[in-house]
């Protein structure tokens, strides 16, 4: 496509309203329609009132827009996953022309990405998954974003999505990363490392307010000190916010009025079923997934501290020891991340460009932080075994802060602070720590009881047996 496409919109919710806006903002005509017509009624409002109407065209339906639209067409879809997008695919391949082009915006699985990409091309269109970082205000802003389809579709669309996206010293933090379901794939993992990185901030919270009696704004200002050099993030600052906010209602913290149970979209169950069918383990990611999992057993929680005679007794840390806690387990968080990235980009031959996904995620998304310029210095130069973790720079600031998360973890373990995304990452920097590690024993044990052999370590033989068997 070597002509700008005519871009429409389908969806026009929070994140469909915020986006359109934002093209519109940036001088494109746009298209829109919603299943409801009062929705696409009150977007046409809100763009008058924006003094942003003027390029604006609304139908009253997917079809009338699709019919009416000039060649060529990229109709973005900003709907539910799940049937809402198969629906919308099979109606728009039977109303579009090739050269035409279908966006998937929302967060969807990567594997529904690729069967639709395949059946799409089959139909004589072009498809792209589209990854979109930075909820409401990025969408509306300038939100990070992660294309994944053909090059040719990518050139039809690349003048508007470089002009809504976040810019990072003036470049966008958007590009096109590979075929079918890249995009999304990377959305996914993106979204993993935001699990793992909200969880491990919140049982730092935990210890210093129920381990040291510190009160939540205290820990918000301790948190909003942090927010330069090297925790400078987006989710470090506003959980500075966060924890200093104070409840009209009642006159409490904020945090107090809110139920401890939370919510979870799949991106994150997506991402560590997807490193386990790779044969990768995102530990922290797992852990922070399994921590909502069980936040959302409110009852059982509350019986269990009277049945299980819960405690969390009193600890002793600096602060420093916190803020290096968090820079260590931080770090092995989005060293994780990128191992899966690099597994999935072998499995399916997308060759993936680790520098420019960390760059493009240095503003707009939600993880963006001041290490992803390191993560992408990092990826350009000396990095030993292709692993993050024994990237020069990282290493020595492993080798400074990782005495802290082990005194932070230790200190929760002995005071009964849950602390299950902090310990995963402390695991995982210890086992590669280990040149000689504890599998030895396991391969005797599956070899006992299975006959499944073993590989030896003096001459490199292979099915052997142990004497268990002579």
């Amino acid at each position: 496509m070597d002509t700008l496409a005519n871009l429409g919109l389908y969806g026009l919710g929070t994140m469909g309203s915020a986006l359109a806006l934002n093209i519109l903002d940036n001088g494109f005509a746009l298209h829109v329609a919603n299943r409801s017509k009062d929705a696409t009624d009150a977007f046409a409002t809100e763009a008058t009132e924006a003094s942003l109407a003027d390029k604006l065209t609304t139908h009253g339906s997917l079809a009338d827009m699709a019919r009416n639209m000039p060649a060529p067409r990229a109709i973005i879809l900003m709907i539910p996953a799940g049937k809402p997008v198969e629906t919308a695919i099979e109606d728009l391949c039977d109303l579009l022309e090739p050269g035409d082009t279908i966006i998937d915006a929302g967060n969807t699985d990567f594997h529904d990405t690729r069967r639709r990409t395949a059946y799409v091309e089959g139909r004589g269109l072009t498809f792209i998954g589209m990854g979109v970082s930075g909820g409401e205000e990025g969408a509306r802003n300038g939100p990070s974003i992660m294309v994944g389809g053909t090059p040719d579709a990518w050139s039809g669309i690349r003048p508007v999505i470089e002009a809504i996206a976040a810019k990072f010293e003036d470049a966008p933090c958007a590009d096109h990363l590979g075929p079918d379901g890249a995009g999304h794939f990377v959305k996914t993992v993106h979204n993993g490392i935001e699990y793992a990185d909200m969880q491990m901030i919140t049982e730092l919270y935990g210890m210093m307010r129920y381990g040291q009696g510190m009160e939540p704004a205290a820990i918000g200002a301790r948190f909003e000190s942090w927010d330069t050099g090297a925790l400078k993030s987006y989710l470090v600052e506003i959980t500075g916010k966060v924890l200093q906010a104070t409840d009209s209602k009642t006159g409490k913290p904020a945090v107090d009025v809110i139920l401890d149970k939370a919510g979870q979209k799949g991106t994150g169950r997506w991402t560590l079923i997807e490193a386990l069918r790779l044969g990768q383990s995102a530990s922290s990611i797992e852990a922070a997934v399994a921590a909502r999992s069980w936040s959302s057993e409110k009852e059982t929680r509350v019986a269990g501290e009277e049945i299980l005679a819960g405690t969390r007794n009193a600890v002793e840390l600096g602060e420093a020891d916190y803020a290096d806690a968090l820079l260590a387990a931080r770090i092995i968080a989005y060293a994780q991340g990128f191992r899966l990235l690099s597994a999935a980009s072998d499995e399916y031959e997308w060759s993936l460009d680790f520098a420019r996904i960390a760059e493009i995620w240095r503003a707009g998304c939600i993880i963006r932080s001041s290490l992803l310029d390191d993560i992408s210095a990092a990826f350009r130069g000396d990095m030993p075994h292709g692993q993050l973790v024994f990237a020069p720079a990282f290493a020595d600031r492993l080798s400074k802060t990782v005495p802290a998360l082990r005194r932070v973890v230790a200190a929760a373990a002995l005071g009964g602070h849950p602390i299950p995304a902090l310990a995963s990452a402390l695991s995982f920097i210890d086992t590669f720590a280990m040149a000689r590690g504890l599998t030895d024993l396991i391969q005797g044990q599956r070899d006992f009881f299975g006959m499944h052999g073993f590989e030896r370590l003096d001459d490199g033989s292979t099915g052997q047996h142990g004497p268990w068997w002579e």
